[in-house]
């Protein structure tokens, strides 16, 4: 009788602990004011576009920028960005901010944290390209001048993935020569980065 072996190879991946605060976050010294309403988190002042573009936030639309939730909630922890209601005029915390976006993605928590701990290392972490994908990341002082080098596969310890899904997106990630890395988080909320390289059925 023929048993069927898993083969998956991981290695510790190579995301270095932060030294110090990331240097984006001492940068900006003014508060940045945005507005949330049906389209988003938009940020409208062109000085303002202009510095949280460079840093690798946001996406221009008309003449503003859009943040993702985990970058609207990233900023607005680290007192940063001040978000308004386009409605009411008045400030959303970051709890009501964090509901709003768990009604979209009810993985919004967990992806909120691989991200902070990302941007906490000095990397710019942007949007993944699906198949389970969740962030595309750039090594320090790459961004804007190099592709990104690594794609961010999230798994919650306790939520189980497919082998087959796994299979998929490591097939993708090496047809577009990137590194994949399973961000993985513990019950505790802290995120351990395993390199994926090999993984099949034997």
């Amino acid at each position: 009788m023929r048993t069927t072996a898993l083969v998956i190879r991981l290695e510790i991946a190579a995301l270095k602990q932060p030294e110090r605060e990331a240097e984006e976050v001492r940068e900006i010294e003014v508060k940045i004011t945005a507005s949330l309403g049906d389209k988003g988190v938009l940020v409208s002042s062109a000085k303002d576009i202009e510095g949280l573009s460079s840093r690798g936030y946001g996406v221009s639309e008309n003449k503003k920028l859009a943040l993702t939730f985990y970058e609207a909630l990233f900023l607005v922890s680290k007192h940063i960005l001040q978000v308004d209601d386009e409605k009411t005029g008045e400030e959303v915390s970051f709890q009501d901010l964090l509901k709003r976006f768990q009604l979209a993605d009810e993985d919004a928590w967990v992806k909120y944290l691989i991200y902070r701990d990302l941007r906490s290392r000095g990397y710019v972490a942007r949007e993944g390209f699906g198949l389970g994908i969740d962030f595309r990341v750039y090594e320090r002082g790459e961004y804007g001048k190099e592709t990104a080098r690594y794609l961010i596969f999230g798994i919650q310890e306790g939520k189980p993935v497919s082998v087959e899904e796994l299979a998929r997106t490591l097939k993708h990630a090496q047809s577009l020569k990137k590194k994949l890395v399973l961000a993985v988080i513990n019950r505790r909320g802290e995120v351990v980065y395993y390199s994926l390289s090999q993984l099949s059925l034997k």
